[in-house]
């Protein structure tokens, strides 16, 4: 049985590293859910802090465990992928879900829909 305190340093330094990182940043996307004003600002910040945070997590967790096992392990690049999808298809469904609550309620606090194509404009020089 292997345990942490065999894992070289030059292989520590960069997991503890990546660790930290990720955790930073998946704190930075928490304050931005708790700073930011409305839903459609607040959905942003914890998405890109999970996906860029979970990312440096699975990457130092890649790295452990391959140093310490003396073979590749790479079980987390699949819970990276399906992180790397579902979280912005997630966050697509929430958005558009309360968007068309907020809409049909008649909320002021609805984003502006869309401007029409450049083609279907009355563009003037």
């Amino acid at each position: 049985m292997t345990y942490a305190a065999d894992l070289p340093v030059w292989a520590a330094v960069p997991t503890a590293f990546l660790l930290l990182l990720g955790a930073a940043l998946a704190l930075i996307g928490s304050f931005g859910l708790l700073r930011l004003g409305s839903f459609y600002d607040r959905i942003h910040a914890p998405t890109l802090g999970t996906t860029m945070g979970i990312g440096c997590v699975l990457a130092a967790s890649m790295l452990f465990f391959s140093v310490l096992e003396t073979r590749l392990v790479l079980h987390e690049l699949l819970i990276g992928v399906l992180m790397v999808v579902t979280t912005p298809v997630t966050l697509m469904l929430l958005a558009r879900a309360a968007l068309y609550r907020d809409r049909t309620e008649g909320s002021d606090d609805v984003p502006p829909p869309p401007l029409p194509p450049v083609k279907d404009r009355d563009v003037r020089d």
